[in-house]
């Protein structure tokens, strides 16, 4: 079942929870062509919890419309067309960091592709660990805020329950793990055409790629590359990630097989554990 409110925003019954079930409000809204939900269950009065949420959408909006390479007056889209932007702090700093997760990734993950910036594998992740950043710094601590394949989980889901994320496979909607955490980014690509930078063009090969890790926008860069590089460069760079960082991946090929870097089972453990 799907629902709406006078104010266009879309709640489906999986997002709807009974207002005895915990405290805290949710909310989906259509942003970035996609239903994007903001969860929070830390218990705050209503009069907080409504403009918080106000202002979590408000946030996704003005990224699209800064970021996105398809709108004519965005500023991605300006100077994709050579003409004059505003000074915006954020946009030096997601082209900048871009430029790092091409160097960290051997030029895999690549902004520009054909002589057209376009930080769509990173841009997503970037706003949702924002957001979430913001989220906390309001009060707000315990939260799950969901775009596509990307997702960002912070605190407890209850008092002393980790989120229980499912990860899915963004073509069929199986799932294919369980993913519990109180503190997490959780990045799946595969669900939209992934170019290769070399060729220029849209790479086949692998179902998909999820990578956690506590950044959600260098998740997404990393899932975006892995996804680019082909089962075997993709595997052994995501094995050096998870040696050297806090990094963990699973790859799907296109027979269905899972392969996962040691760290990732540790997160698809069911028991309790308190946020420490």
């Amino acid at each position: 079942m799907t629902t709406s409110d006078s104010a266009g925003t879309v709640m489906t019954s999986d997002d709807i929870r009974p207002a005895t079930a915990f405290p805290g409000s949710a909310r989906v809204e259509l942003v970035m062509g996609m239903p994007v939900s903001v969860d929070i269950r830390t218990a705050l009065p209503a009069r907080e919890l409504t403009p918080l949420l106000d202002d979590a959408f408000a946030w996704l909006r003005w990224v699209d419309d800064t970021f996105s390479p398809r709108k004519e007056g965005s500023q991605i889209g300006r100077l994709n067309r050579g003409r004059t932007i505003e000074q915006v702090p954020e946009l030096i700093e997601v082209l900048h960091r871009c430029e790092e997760l091409g160097r960290a990734t051997g030029g895999w993950f690549e902004s520009r592709i054909n002589g057209v910036i376009d930080p769509s594998g990173y841009i997503k992740g970037w706003a949702l660990e924002r957001l979430s950043r913001g989220l906390v710094n309001a009060g707000a601590g315990d939260h799950r805020i969901t775009a596509g394949g990307d997702i960002r989980v912070r605190g407890s889901a209850a008092p002393g329950e980790r989120w229980r994320v499912d990860v899915r496979d963004p073509r069929t909607g199986r799932v294919r793990k369980m993913v519990f955490a109180h503190d997490l980014g959780i990045a799946t690509s595969g669900g939209a055409p992934v170019v290769d930078p070399n060729t220029g063009k849209v790479r086949h090969g692998l179902a998909s790629v999820t990578v956690i890790g506590p950044d959600l926008g260098a998740a997404d860069a990393y899932a975006t590359a892995v996804y680019a590089m082909g089962l075997p460069r993709g595997r052994r760079f995501a094995a050096e990630l998870a040696r050297t960082g806090p990094y963990e991946t699973m790859i799907v090929t296109p027979d269905g097989q899972e392969i996962t870097t040691p760290g990732f089972a540790a997160h698809s453990r069911a028991e309790s554990r308190l946020a420490v």
